[in-house]
């Protein structure tokens, strides 16, 4: 089969979107010493500042291309719901954005930690809360998600132990958001930076 080169100063990635057409039975809530904060209308420089912390490891980069208003449009929707996490300190450590604005669905826009909390359990204890949050809603009939190649190397199969199942995979490109600036050259050293 033959490659097909991506341009340089760009990025490739293999994205699995995955679905969840019945809530799950219920289960024991996994125990964490984190906690959540309901975020409404937060600023979008508050807003940058967690996606940044919890993101810039694996490029996350979709919200950090819209300018203020365009950002606000989306995070102060009333069908976007956003909670920070937090830890005992009060310090934020992750989130979940969950995105109700398609009528019977609820699509996980992000859900995500700072890789200090990797491997500890927390993951669980987030996924659970995201589905309780989602599935919640009067009229879901669906919850979904997307990952791609980028994101933490267990992250499919995070999704899918999770109750998630794989229905379409896509190709994207974009500019690397690290020679463009919008993220710190030396984050995400996992992935090379081929300018």
């Amino acid at each position: 089969m033959p490659f097909k080169p991506i341009d340089p100063g760009f990025i490739g990635t293999i994205v699995t979107s995955l679905e969840m057409l019945h809530r799950p039975p219920l289960r024991a809530q996994p125990i964490s010493d984190l906690s959540l904060a309901r975020w409404e209308n937060p600023s979008a420089e508050k807003y940058r500042m967690l996606y940044r912390r919890v993101g810039e490891p694996w490029l996350w980069c979709s919200r950090l291309t819209l300018d203020e208003t365009a950002l606000c449009e989306i995070i102060h929707d009333p069908q976007v719901r956003i909670w920070a996490v937090i830890d005992k300190r009060g310090v934020e450590l992750g989130i979940i954005e969950l995105d109700f604005r398609v009528k019977e669905e609820c699509e996980i826009s992000f859900l995500g930690l700072v890789p200090e909390l990797s491997g500890k359990g927390h993951g669980r204890w987030l996924m659970t809360m995201a589905l309780q949050f989602g599935w919640s809603e009067p009229g879901v009939a669906r919850m979904w998600l997307h990952t791609c190649t980028l994101d933490a190397p267990n992250a499919l199969a995070f999704y899918m132990k999770s109750g998630f199942v794989p229905f379409q995979r896509q190709i994207e490109t974009f500019a690397d958001p690290r020679l463009c600036g919008l993220i710190d050259r030396h984050a995400a050293p996992q992935i090379p930076l081929i300018p």
